[in-house]
């Protein structure tokens, strides 16, 4: 399903070539955590990581000063765990959908904007690297729904598919150069369900800010 989504919305950014669209490149920096809850139903403590995000988008116009913007972007997510000595930081890589309608205002030589809409993501990648003392550890993440109780114990699991809102704003020059400020939240929880937890109780979702950088052509 999420492979038939991403043709048809390339084929779709790529047809609009011909009607007055304009394409963009764009990458910067992420600020990411995982929130929620752990096993026992008590507050996840983490801290914030800084990772990275690159893509492309197009910008079709649908009204006067409104514009409908779905794009692709690889972006790296997660989180820092501290409990006591150990600390683990988790590494996910996601291919991500954002689905956007922004608002374009004339402002000085360029355009203020204010965009916000859904985004699906889907988790190609990871690691989670612990460390403490002499110890360090590092996993590739693997991406399933369900942990049976037979699956590996240090191994760390994650559902594949996120999805979410996004919202941001920022400042067009005239030439197409832009910059803005974009802000994340996750709606659904990427935690699998783990038959080897009783009663569990995990919620995970990953929320986030970024600043990125941009070229419109």
């Amino acid at each position: 399903m999420y492979t038939r989504l991403l043709y048809f919305v390339l084929v779709f950014m790529f047809s609009t070539t011909f009607v007055h669209a304009q394409f963009a490149v764009l990458g910067g920096v992420n600020f990411q955590n995982l929130n929620g809850t752990q096993a026992d139903d008590s507050k996840l403590e983490n801290s914030l990581i800084v990772g990275y995000h690159a893509g492309v988008n197009v910008q079709i116009p649908i009204a006067s000063e409104f514009y409908f913007q779905p794009g692709l972007i690889f972006s790296t997510k997660g989180a820092k765990s501290t409990i006591g000595e150990l600390s683990t930081t988790y590494n996910l890589y996601y291919l991500e959908l954002p689905l956007n309608f922004v608002y374009k205002a004339p402002l000085g030589g360029g355009h203020f904007m204010l965009g916000f809409g859904p985004y699906l993501g889907y988790g190609i990648g990871g690691n989670a690297t612990t460390e403490g003392g002499p110890l360090t550890l590092k996993s590739d993440v693997e991406y399933q729904n369900v942990v049976e109780i037979t699956d590996p114990v240090l191994v760390p699991y994650f559902k594949p598919i996120d999805a979410g809102g996004n919202i941001f704003f920022g400042y067009e020059l005239a030439m197409g150069v832009f910059a803005q400020v974009n802000a994340q939240l996750g709606f659904l929880e990427i935690n699998p369900e783990d038959k080897r937890i009783v009663n569990d109780k995990s919620s995970i979702k990953n929320t986030g800010f970024g600043l990125s950088l941009g070229y419109r052509f």
